[in-house]
């Protein structure tokens, strides 16, 4: 024969009608010692945690600035060794050279070019390391057969003489 169930709700709190031999509320269903297999502890994650992801680091205005001042000077000094490439300091005998277009008329720089080319206005006959006044160059120029100008380059630490001749 079977038993009735017990009277009253069976679905009210802490009663559980098919409960036998439970243990009291808020005690684990088999006893566990510290450090041997089997449930967690109570309220403990079966995985170790995952350290929280790092914050992106912001760029900030003062590296994007010094970044471009950098970018800046690099480019600055390769176009300037670029435009001196054919300056007059590097000019040999046989050479030929024409006045700067870009430079002002207090400033007769003078450029290599192609003596092919329609823009070579003088040609190289002598070249002379040293620093000399005008009077100085152009009598150091009249010793050279053929010169019929000079070009005079002192002050920046490359100091030199060229004897001309039309091109």
């Amino acid at each position: 024969m079977t038993t009735p169930p017990p009277q009253g709700n069976p679905f009210a709190q802490g009663q559980n009608p098919y409960a036998q031999g439970q243990p009291p509320q808020g005690q684990a269903p088999y006893p566990q010692q510290p450090g041997q297999p089997g449930f967690p502890p109570q309220g403990g994650a079966p995985y170790a945690p995952v350290p929280p992801q790092q914050p992106r680091r912001k760029v900030s205005f003062k590296t994007v600035k010094n970044v471009l001042v950098g970018v800046a000077v690099v480019t600055a000094i390769g176009v300037g060794y670029i435009a001196s490439l054919d300056d007059a300091d590097q000019a040999k005998v046989g050479d030929c050279l024409k006045s700067s277009s870009s430079s002002s008329s207090s400033d007769d720089s003078m450029e290599v070019v192609e003596c092919s080319s329609s823009e070579a206005e003088a040609k190289v006959l002598k070249k002379i390391e040293g620093t000399y006044t005008s009077f100085t160059a152009e009598s150091e120029c009249r010793k050279v057969s053929g010169a019929t100008s000079f070009y005079a380059q002192t002050g920046d630490g490359d100091n030199f003489l060229l004897c001309l001749t039309d091109a």
